[in-house]
C-alpha cells in the first residue's frame, strides 16, 4: 500500500500541480494529503471537477480532477464537448467502486461498466498497483503534456492508504 503523501509527491513530480474533486472513501487519504498542502479545491459535482480542470489548464496549471466512478457519468458531457474536442488535457483519478462485484449494491453497474465506457470515449485508462504506479504516473503525465488528453487512472482500494481503516 502506498502512502498518501507519498502518492501526492509523486503526483506533483509527475508535473501536476492543481486538484480538484469529490470526495469518496477510497480517495480519503489523497484527498487529506492535498488539503494539508493547502492544494485541494473541493467540487461540489464532479461535472463542475473537469470544468474547473479545463479552466485551470487554461490558466495554465496541470490538472487533475479525483471522483468516485458514479460521479464519472456526471462528468462525461463535459469531458466530451469540452476536454475531448478542444484538447484539454487532465487526469481523472477514479476510485473504483464496485470492482469484481465487491461492493455496495449502487457501486455494481459502474464498476463493471468503468472500462468499457472510457474506452467507448476514447479516454486511455490504467489500473495502478503499487508495483506499477510511478510507471503509470509518468504514463499519464506524459499524456497530459505531450498529447493534451485526458487519461484516467482506476484506483482500487487499497492501492493507496485511505483515511478510514
Amino acid at each position: 500500500m502506498i502512502e498518501s503523501d507519498d502518492f501526492v509527491n509523486a503526483l506533483r513530480e509527475a508535473g501536476f500541480d492543481f486538484f480538484t474533486g469529490v470526495p469518496d472513501t477510497i480517495l480519503g487519504g489523497i484527498i487529506d494529503a492535498l488539503s494539508r498542502q493547502r492544494l485541494y479545491v473541493p467540487s461540489v459535482r464532479e461535472d463542475e471537477a473537469v470544468a474547473m480542470a479545463a479552466g485551470a489548464f487554461l490558466g495554465g496549471k496541470v490538472p487533475v480532477a479525483l471522483m468516485q466512478n458514479s460521479g464519472l457519468g456526471n462528468a462525461l458531457n463535459v469531458l466530451l464537448s469540452l476536454h475531448l474536442i478542444y484538447k484539454i488535457p487532465c487526469l481523472l483519478i477514479v476510485s473504483w467502486r464496485g470492482f469484481e462485484g465487491k461492493d455496495a449494491p449502487e457501486h455494481l453497474v459502474m464498476g463493471r461498466a468503468m472500462p468499457q465506457l472510457t474506452e467507448a470515449v476514447e479516454i486511455a485508462h490504467r489500473t495502478p498497483s503499487p508495483a506499477t504506479m510511478a510507471d503509470d504516473l509518468r504514463w499519464a503525465g506524459r499524456a497530459v503534456t505531450e498529447q493534451r488528453v485526458p487519461v484516467a487512472l482506476f484506483l482500487k482500494q487499497g492501492v493507496v492508504k485511505t483515511v478510514q481503516p
